[in-house]
């Protein structure tokens, strides 16, 4: 559990950047919503069941509390229809061509600051995944429900800024001569290119910001790394 003064610090910080943070974007979200019912039918906003919390541990297999998180819709309204819960893959072609910009710019996340001024999540924390692929996450990958633990999910993270948005290792990162570990380290077959590769980069990432939240220098400095390097990325389209 990270000492009080880092939570009363992650709370004031997450109410006053998210406050301003939807007063400077509102003018964005009727642009926003013509460009996506102008680009396909179905709602503006989407909403979905995310992993908020560690739960305990049932035949293995972790328990996690959920909240509801909202986006713009980015995607097609069947996008799942035949496959189930599937996470989006890079060039995926459920996106739409609007949604793809959104993505890029990270504006489709800009309604979640709701669930920052509400406590569900915050402003810099792990990225919530969805509860079903949680579980086969943590199924494939050693100790990845840890990712939660006495940590809220975030809008932003250190993963985020550090990786591309499914998670895969940039060339540039500090992790690009760990590929060949993190990259099917059991050798196999048919596995190149999975998920879970990418998941395990975002768990080294995410493991490191949790542990920089035990002492409350080491949680400025990277709090304030992540908040600035934010905009540029999103300013720079680099979402994917």
């Amino acid at each position: 559990m990270p000492p009080f003064s880092v939570r009363l610090s992650k709370r004031v910080l997450d109410l006053a950047i998210s406050s301003v943070g939807l007063c400077l974007t509102a003018p964005l979200f009727p642009v926003v919503a013509l460009a996506i019912r102008l680009d396909s039918p179905g709602p503006v906003f989407y909403r979905q069941r995310r992993a908020k919390a560690l739960d305990g541990m049932q035949d293995g297999i972790p328990k996690v509390k959920e909240f509801w998180i909202i986006k713009f819709r980015t995607m097609r309204t069947d996008a799942e229809k035949a496959t189930g819960a599937v996470l989006a893959s890079k060039d995926d072609d459920r996106v739409t061509r609007v949604g793809r910009f959104l993505r890029k710019t990270r504006i489709d996340e800009i309604p979640q600051f709701l669930n920052v001024l509400s406590g569900e999540m915050s402003l810099i924390g792990p990225r919530p995944e969805r509860p079903e692929i949680l579980a086969d996450l943590a199924m494939a990958i050693p100790f990845f429900e840890e990712r939660l633990r006495d940590v809220k999910p975030g809008l932003t993270g250190l993963a985020q800024v550090e990786l591309e948005y499914t998670g895969a290792i940039p060339e540039n990162s500090v992790l690009s001569m760990f590929k060949k570990d993190l990259q099917n380290p059991y050798g196999l077959d048919r596995a190149e290119g999975a998920l879970a590769d990418d998941m395990r980069a975002k768990l080294l990432y995410d493991l490191a910001y949790s542990a920089s939240l035990e002492r409350f220098s080491t949680f400025a400095s990277t709090e304030l790394r992540i908040l600035v390097k934010t905009p540029l990325i999103m300013l720079r389209a680099s979402g994917h």
